[in-house]
């Protein structure tokens, strides 16, 4: 008895401490994050899936633009086509941007004014993938059954989306100086980050001084570019206009503000220079890269992942375009808007085609370039002119407004 008593306790003590490890584990997995993050609404996994569906998107677009000839046999079958040369490269790029532009605006109109993380449309945002991956394909799908001319309209409509997303773009970028700015002035953390704000400001006022030079030397190597002279010119105006703006003593905005915006404006300078046709004589950067065909394909595919990373990161920063104050966040409030969020993508949509086809939707790109045309130089350099005269308003504006209330009383 007390042998057969001593055999059953070993099992019944191993059964429950089996059972007791399969309750522990399965208790990890329902508190644990990786659980969390599979299973069940996610919005924070979300966002980056539909970052992957716009990456593939782009590689699709160009797929077609430079290689798609050999497959224009077969959409001659297709009742918009008609066997016609434009179905395919410039305008196989605005037809993929179409597909791309219904997915992305129909999900912000399901997801719009979504608040609670119990609604359903949170649900409808964060999973539901196959049934999101279909949708998908059938937008991929049906842009190449419609005729010539609406594609065209279309490609005429996406330079206005394309704007939309650069004013997005360049609002996000310059409300996150600003914040940087203001965060590091704070009282809290000025006296902490003295050094390190001095260090940062130091070094990007040199960055955009060298970047300036540099441009100097790569893009305007004699006087007849004067063009590009103009364009240099003006940056190092503005760099010098906007640090006098910010240290002025009523706006008192300091230095690291100005400096970061300084490398924006040379980088967005840069960008407009080098978006000028191969063929320019004063562009010597240009032609160096055409010569050397690793040189064009790692900037092809850098460019492609600044559009992606560029569209994600302004897509999930929908607060700094909230106009009123709002109360505190709640445990079930979203992380952010979802409607924003896929309203990005949508003018990321057109603004891709645009860079595709140099904004021109009747403008033959070569292999492997992206973002090359007059065109697409004026955009970049405009837009430059509006980052600054737009950072500069945001500096003025409050002693503006305060100043016509004094007025008004």
């Amino acid at each position: 008895m007390i042998r057969e008593e001593f055999m059953e306790e070993p099992t019944s003590s191993s059964s429950m401490n089996k059972k007791s490890c399969k309750e522990r584990y399965e208790q990890f997995m329902e508190d644990s994050w990786c659980a969390h993050f599979f299973l069940g609404p996610n919005p924070f996994m979300a966002r980056y899936v539909y970052a992957l569906i716009f990456l593939v998107t782009n590689l699709l677009a160009w797929t077609i633009r430079d290689y798609g000839r050999s497959a224009l046999s077969e959409l001659q079958r297709l009742r918009g086509c008609y066997g016609a040369r434009y179905c395919l490269g410039a305008e196989g790029v605005l037809r993929i941007s179409l597909g791309c532009f219904l997915f992305f605006f129909v999900m912000f109109l399901s997801t719009v004014n979504t608040k609670k993380v119990q609604d359903w449309r949170n649900s409808w945002h964060s999973e539901w993938w196959p049934a999101k991956i279909i949708l998908w394909l059938g937008f991929m799908a049906i842009p190449f059954f419609i005729p010539s001319a609406f594609i065209q309209l279309y490609g005429k409509l996406a330079h206005f989306g394309a704007g939309v997303f650069l004013l997005i773009q360049l609002i996000s970028v310059i409300s996150f100086i600003t914040w940087l700015n203001d965060c590091c002035r704070s009282e809290k953390n000025e006296k902490r980050c003295h050094v390190q704000v001095l260090v940062v400001s130091i070094l990007a006022y040199m960055a955009s001084i060298v970047g300036i030079i540099l441009m100097y030397v790569w893009y305007a190597p004699r006087p007849t570019c004067s063009l590009n002279i103009l364009f240099i010119t003006l940056t190092l105006a503005l760099l010098q206009l906007m640090t006098f703006v910010s240290m002025n003593s009523k706006v008192n905005a300091g230095y690291l503000a100005p400096g970061l915006m300084g490398l924006y404006i040379v980088f967005l300078c840069w960008s407009a220079i080098r978006s000028e046709p191969h063929t320019e004589i004063c562009n010597k950067k240009a032609e160096a890269a055409t010569s050397a065909d690793w040189l064009t394909i790692a900037s092809f595919v850098i460019g492609v992942l600044v559009i992606v990373m560029a569209t994600f990161s302004t897509g999930v920063d929908s607060k700094c375009f909230q106009f009123k104050k709002t109360e505190a966040e709640a445990e079930d409030d979203v992380p952010y808007g979802f409607g924003f969020f896929h309203f990005v993508f949508a003018m990321g949509a057109m603004y891709f085609a645009m860079l595709f086809v140099g904004w021109n939707g009747h403008q033959n790109m070569q292999k492997w370039t992206i973002d090359v045309g007059w065109a697409s130089a004026w955009v970049r350099i405009v837009n430059q002119w509006l980052a600054a005269l737009v950072y500069m308003w945001m500096l003025v504006a409050p002693l503006v407004w305060k100043r016509r209330q004094v007025e008004a009383t």
